[in-house]
């Protein structure tokens, strides 16, 4: 019986494990079911190669998501195996913020030997010498079909994006005091207060505006349900990588409105007609407003959703993963060669 050769050992790191609970972690996740087939993947918060199974140095490679939160992750796999490939996944915070001011971020773009950005304007925001070594891989999600109906009678908005400052809360704060005389547009809002300021506020104001409902943090399936369910989903953000409860929406025929910002137009498209410029509770205010007072908006959008879709499905991210693996390994000498 001639038995199949292992699955050469890949190391993915991540900083938020599943009691994160948010985008990263379901990159992760899915990125480890994806490569499963091919690899051992080994998922981890942190690699120093010096715990467990590690400690043989088996692995053909890493893939860390995070250049600054997991800087020691990537320092330790470059200094232990200088030859091996390693591949950073750029977050939000690591492409609009921490390459700009925190030297640990700096550092593991120069020590990545491919870089990638989870959307189509990612790249534009890098270092002009490092964006050859960067490619896009856009994320991707199971399509749910779309809710039969909604009701005729309010327009159900929906915010999903735990309440910390990236996230730009009170941009939809500010839009239901606007909206209060409103009473058909009811808007809801999922995420748990990871700033307890913030918690305070969306609990103070689900007392005075009873449209609006802060549902807090939801386990990934109620929260896809609801993204279906809703007329349109809101997210305003200040910063993004590739917001993957935007993919979410557009794969389940939920029209978006968006703050006009790189990580959300390299997703929707730079011609995409629901943005407002980040910060402006005025023009989303307005957006909702047209949203349930103009029959031809929401239809409108969500044509323009549809024709995205077909580059967020699963086995466009699948290939595009296995490609960029195929071709970092082919360009690196096998583990336990000497470093070149």
């Amino acid at each position: 019986m001639v038995r199949a050769a292992p699955r050469p050992a890949l190391i993915l790191v991540t900083p938020a494990l599943a009691d994160a609970n948010n985008g990263n972690w379901q990159t992760a996740k899915r990125w480890a079911q994806m490569l499963g087939g091919h690899y051992g993947v080994r998922l981890c918060a942190r690699w120093d190669g010096l715990a467990g199974d590690q400690a043989k140095g088996d692995a053909v490679a890493m893939v860390a998501l995070h250049a600054r939160r997991s800087a020691a992750s990537i320092a330790a796999w470059k200094q232990q195996h200088p030859a091996r490939p390693l591949i950073v996944v750029l977050t939000g915070t690591d492409l609009y913020r921490d390459i700009d001011s925190d030297a640990d971020a700096r550092r593991s773009l120069a020590l990545a030997d491919q870089l990638v950005v989870l959307n189509d304007c990612g790249a534009d925001r890098l270092p002009a010498p490092l964006r050859a070594k960067a490619v896009v891989i856009l994320q991707s999600a199971r399509a749910l079909r779309a809710a039969a109906g909604h009701p005729v009678r309010h327009l159900r908005a929906l915010m999903v994006g735990h309440l910390r400052e990236e996230k730009s809360p009170r941009t939809y704060f500010d839009a239901v005091r606007r909206l209060a005389a409103r009473r058909d547009i009811r808007l809801d809002h999922i995420g748990a207060a990871l700033d307890p300021a913030l918690g305070a506020e969306a609990a103070a104001l689900q007392a005075q505006c009873p449209h609006y409902r802060w549902l807090g943090a939801l386990p990934h399936a109620a929260t896809r349900a609801r993204i279906r369910d809703a007329q349109v989903l809101v997210h305003p953000s200040r910063m993004e990588g590739g917001a993957h409860v935007v993919i979410e929406a557009i794969v389940s025929g939920t029209p978006v409105l968006a703050s006009r910002i790189d990580g959300n137009l390299g997703l929707l498209g730079a011609d995409y007609g629901g943005c407002f410029d980040w910060g402006d509770d005025r023009a989303l205010a307005a957006l909702l407003e047209r949203a349930r007072d103009d029959a031809a908006m929401l239809p409108a959008l969500r044509a323009q959703c549809a024709a995205r879709a077909p580059l967020f499905a699963p086995d466009q991210e699948r290939a595009a993963l296995l490609n960029l693996l195929a071709d970092v390994l082919s360009a690196a000498p096998a583990p336990g060669d000497p470093p070149t």
